[in-house]
């Protein structure tokens, strides 16, 4: 049966959506389109060049995270410089090896540009920033910015999407009125834009499942907060979830792969093996459970 995607952000707990992917694959389950914000967002871009869950696995497997790290080169030499580099670029990585990274892997199937993919297939979240907008792309870009999608590299609109904010340095688009806006994270606005394939009636022209890397909104536990840092990423954790959580119906609940992987932080780029694998396994274990039922 044909279906449509939508993967949420979430960071390296992207690694979960992986065993959600073999289960949906041993299910006789194909993506028909795809969408997603941040880390989902590449999920998703990998899904609409044509790579099957095994190839997937292979990529993520052979990833050491810490790779897609490039702080500026004198920052890596001048003592605490990188808190003046976050004052003055926004972030503490350019964020240049990891669009590199997905632009390789999308090369190898032969997907440069949105031209490139069926029209439709991939629907990538960010968030801008200055106009203070939610961006669809490929859909937004003539409206927003005067931007031909047919040549807009599928890879920049992903690293746009996985720009976590302070982490990876904002990218600019050029606007229609000679003015460039900085985007970001597409999560800040819509982690898990489930929303995205429906029409002006709230209608879906195919079953639609979603993957979501934490538990209902409901079930979830509250954080201990005990110092600045954590404060940090309770803010952050909010902004995620509280728009997506909002507008996450209970007839949606019974469309959506919950996998409970809270206990893991989106950026820590250091996860050991054992953890990744732990990752693979609960997103496999959610899925199989979850189709066991599925559709109602």
């Amino acid at each position: 049966m044909k279906i449509d995607g939508v993967f949420s952000g979430g960071g390296v707990k992207a690694y979960a959506f992986v065993g959600a992917l073999q289960q949906i694959s041993e299910h006789n389950l194909t993506f028909e389109r795809v969408a997603g914000s941040s880390a989902g967002a590449m999920i998703a871009a990998f899904l609409a060049a044509g790579y099957r869950f095994d190839e997937i696995d292979e990529i993520v497997q052979d990833l050491d995270t810490r790779k897609l790290l490039d702080p500026p080169k004198w920052t890596t030499i001048i003592p605490f410089s990188k808190w003046i580099n976050l004052y003055f670029q926004l972030g503490l990585y350019k964020g240049n090896k990891l669009e590199k990274w997905i632009a390789q892997h999308l090369e190898r199937k032969k997907v440069h540009t949105f031209y490139d993919l069926k029209p439709g297939y991939l629907k990538v979240v960010v968030s801008d920033i200055s106009l203070g907008k939610l961006v669809v792309i490929p859909d937004d870009l003539n409206r927003i910015y005067g931007l031909n999608p047919n040549y807009f590299p599928v890879a920049k609109a992903v690293r746009m999407s996985a720009g976590f904010p302070y982490l990876f340095m904002p990218k600019k688009i050029p606007g229609k009125l000679n003015r460039k806006s900085l985007i970001v994270d597409g999560g800040l606005l819509s982690n898990f834009p489930l929303w995205v394939f429906r029409d002006k009636g709230h209608r879906s022209k195919r079953p639609v499942i979603g993957l979501k890397l934490s538990n209902w909104p409901e079930q979830k536990q509250p954080r201990d907060i005990h110092h600045a840092l954590d404060m940090f990423h309770a803010l952050f954790s909010t902004m995620l979830n509280a728009h997506d959580a909002r507008y996450v119906s209970k007839s949606d609940q019974d469309n959506i792969i919950f996998i409970p992987v809270d206990h893991v932080e989106p950026t820590d780029f250091a996860l050991t093996p054992a953890a990744k694998e732990y990752l693979i396994e609960t997103g496999k274990k959610r899925a199989d459970s979850f189709l066991k039922y599925w559709p109602n």
